[in-house]
């Protein structure tokens, strides 16, 4: 069976990036600052965007803002064989969200005011790898006292067992999830 995430972890993994950067904020630069705290908030709307919409990490990593609409609450992604569905995306990872695009264009003005079309950069200003999105993943997990060797996937399948949990019905969450 795959490993499933409580929802206490979940808590204490979302939480996780701000308890790091409130710990090393103290020991940096102001320029790194600024970027420090939008890595913080982008990740952890990316923690909440895994758990609120079951993405998958390739589906996240190739979000755009032509494919967000947080008014209506849902992100188009395109999945696997580039079939593309909707994903509704829950009150706080919607909040999440604004929060660091927010932070990203500050960021990006920082830089010499680029223009973005992927949600999630990394310090250069260029997207976040799937496998970037690993690693700091595992850094999270560390922070959060969880098991260290667990996937992005781990966050997928929580989803998917937390809404069955709940009383979802099983085609309804094999649809959110691209089955």
């Amino acid at each position: 069976l795959p490993k499933v995430l409580s929802r206490e972890e979940v808590v204490r993994l979302i939480e996780a990036p701000a308890r790091l950067r409130e710990a090393a904020r103290a020991q940096e630069e102001k320029a790194e600052s600024r970027f420090a705290d939008y890595a913080a908030l982008r990740d952890t709307a990316i923690l909440e965007l895994f758990y609120s919409t079951g993405m998958r990490i390739a589906e996240l990593c190739g979000l755009t803002d032509a494919r967000l609409d947080l008014l209506s609450g849902t992100a188009l992604v395109r999945g696997k064989g580039k079939k593309e569905r909707f994903c509704p995306i829950g009150r706080p990872a919607a909040t999440a969200l604004q929060t660091a695009l927010d932070a990203r264009d500050g960021w990006l003005a920082h830089l010499g005011g680029r223009r973005a079309q992927n949600l999630f950069l990394n310090k250069s200003g260029g997207p976040l790898t799937p496998r970037s999105v690993e690693r700091t993943l595992k850094k999270y997990l560390a922070e959060a006292g969880l098991d260290a060797g667990l996937t992005p996937h781990v966050l997928r399948h929580s989803f998917a067992t937390h809404l069955l949990d709940a009383g979802a019905d099983l085609r309804s969450v094999q649809e959110l999830l691209g089955h």
